[in-house]
């Protein structure tokens, strides 16, 4: 069986792969996260999904290699990472009443032969009106620095949501397994 290696440090993402009850490396890839001029919200999501792979393809030149990336995107505005509450505030207000897309860029690299199979995964998620007390509180309990959008949807960043749209479910919290399912059996793997 051929080795699986997530790049990524994420523990969320980690996790996520784990519900696939697939035996898998992961080690982090030291890449520039920066937006590109011009590029789109998709367009960034992917190529840093392909570059974290290719990162670690010298490294595990027999691997089947996943890399992901996610960012959310308010009107015409990319929601990062917020890192500290005053930000993760900042982009909660902004996403107050409003449609955030969610684009979850999903690679997997066949570290052997340098194909690939790449993708955009969109999400979507209706906030409801959210007060200062609301965003607040929601932040002091939970804390989502290093979350894209300032929330955990697998935590009580639900409590913020008036509704969803998506294919996919996991997308939202960082890698989409729906999709990642069928490419690793493109490549050859089952997983059931």
């Amino acid at each position: 069986m051929r080795t699986v290696v997530l790049a990524s440090g994420s523990i969320y993402r980690r996790e996520l792969l784990g519900r696939l009850g697939i035996e898998f490396e992961s080690a982090s890839a030291d890449i520039d996260e920066s937006r590109r001029p011009g590029e789109s919200p998709g367009e960034m999501v992917e190529r840093l999904s392909f570059e974290k792979a290719k990162a670690l393809a010298d490294r595990y030149p027999e691997s089947l290699i996943i890399g992901s990336d996610q960012c959310a995107v308010v009107g015409e505005e990319i929601l990062g990472k917020p890192g500290n509450f005053d930000y993760a505030y900042r982009q909660l207000r902004k996403a107050s009443g409003k449609t955030v897309v969610f684009h979850t860029g999903l690679c997997l690299l066949d570290a052997r032969d340098g194909s690939r199979q790449l993708d955009d995964v969109e999400f979507e998620v209706r906030f409801r009106e959210l007060g200062d007390d609301r965003i607040a509180a929601y932040l002091r309990r939970e804390q989502p620095w290093y979350c894209a959008g300032s929330f955990k949807s697998e935590g009580l960043g639900v409590a913020l949501f008036a509704g969803m749209r998506g294919d996919d479910p996991s997308a939202l919290m960082g890698l989409p397994l729906i999709r990642l399912v069928t490419m690793l059996e493109v490549a050859g793997l089952r997983v059931l």
